[in-house]
């Protein structure tokens, strides 16, 4: 076989092996999410994570110059070479796709936390309106003892470094319930591409190939310390955005600190209010009713911040990124992120707030 036919063949093998393994989850949950992903993961954030610029996306830019600059200079040859220029593209995506899935895209085929943790898939409306109440009765609590006013909204008094620090504190406290959510090694950034990340409308990214946690410094600070929270989960092998929302909301409650509480309610409270919408818009105004003002107005500053950004680049990323989802064995896509009130109602259903 000639040699240049050897990357492409195997891109082949392991889509096929990764089609067989995704009906092994508790081969890949034993021996890569709790054996080898363990020790990449802690010898790529021991030799990166104190490095204080994100390296992932330095190399991501060179990558993509070094992109166009081939481009440009095969853009004659390309219709004569398209054969060989196909295999050697092939040839590139075979490797990238073997590193991204040994070094962290694995998790993605790993034992559901519904099975894990031992809690129900699904809910009925009845469940969504009772775990919605107890929600807003706690945000309105964490909001006043922050404020002591019901109508002013919440400011963040730290810097996006302090909260890096202080994300360790919930972590740890989550670890002593449940210690295969512990968090070691730090490595957590301020994404260089926060303003394209901004009109992509993420709020943060995990580099799957350096691990580490990326975040956009650009988003309003109230809501900071989930999604910080939110890519640690990521980074200690949890590939589902659902699962991940659900361990950074409970990695922030567990936190001492009232705000990072405060950004873990309010967007847990934003996915259950958009569900309960879903079912029934005519519920949805009267749990409105029942928020502090101060609330609402950090929902507005939000709102605000990505209404300024919302142009045709979001949509298409966002769609490029449903996509990509469906790929990687979450079939909801980017609905995906919003069923994580599936496993906060399951997991609150005999448990107080």
């Amino acid at each position: 076989m000639k040699r240049k036919y050897i990357l492409p063949l195997f891109l082949i093998i392991q889509i096929i092996f990764l089609k067989v393994i995704s009906f092994f989850p508790e081969v890949v949950e034993r021996f890569y999410s709790n054996g080898l992903y363990i020790l990449i993961s802690k010898i790529l954030r021991t030799t990166l994570g104190q490095i204080p610029f994100s390296v992932g996306d330095v190399v991501y830019g060179i990558l993509i110059v070094l992109l166009v600059l081939k481009i440009w200079k095969t853009r004659k040859s390309w219709r004569l070479g398209w054969k060989t220029n196909l295999l050697k593209i092939t040839s590139v995506l075979s490797v990238v796709y073997f590193l991204f899935h040994l070094l962290w895209a694995m998790n993605y085929y790993r034992l559901p936390l519904f099975e894990k943790m031992e809690i129900e898939r699904d809910y009925t409306e009845v469940n969504l309106l009772v775990f919605t109440n107890k929600l807003i009765t706690k945000t309105n609590e964490i909001q006043f003892q922050i404020t002591k006013d019901k109508n002013l909204k919440v400011i963040n008094p730290y810097s996006q470094e302090v909260i890096y620090k202080m994300t360790e504190n919930g972590y740890s406290n989550l670890a002593k319930q449940y210690p295969f959510f512990e968090y070691e090694i730090p490595s957590r950034k301020k994404s260089l591409y926060s303003l394209p990340l901004t009109y992509m409308g993420f709020g943060g990214y995990l580099n799957p190939f350096t691990n580490e946690a990326q975040v956009n410094a650009k988003i309003p600070m109230y809501g900071f310390p989930n999604v910080i929270c939110h890519e640690m989960a990521h980074q200690i092998g949890f590939g589902s955005e659902s699962e991940c929302n659900f361990i950074g909301f409970l990695a922030c409650i567990k936190n001492d600190d009232l705000h990072f509480q405060y950004s873990a309610y309010t967007a847990a409270l934003r996915y259950c209010l958009r569900n309960m919408n879903a079912l029934d818009e005519t519920k949805t105004a009267s749990f409105l009713k029942k928020l502090n003002p101060g609330i609402l107005e950090n929902f507005k500053e939000s709102e605000a911040f990505w209404k300024q950004y919302d142009t045709i680049i979001d949509k298409g990323f966002h769609e490029f990124y449903d996509q990509f989802l469906k790929l990687n064995q979450q079939k909801d896509g980017m609905e995906s992120y919003s069923k994580y009130v599936n496993l906060l109602v399951g997991y609150y259903k005999d448990k107080n707030l």
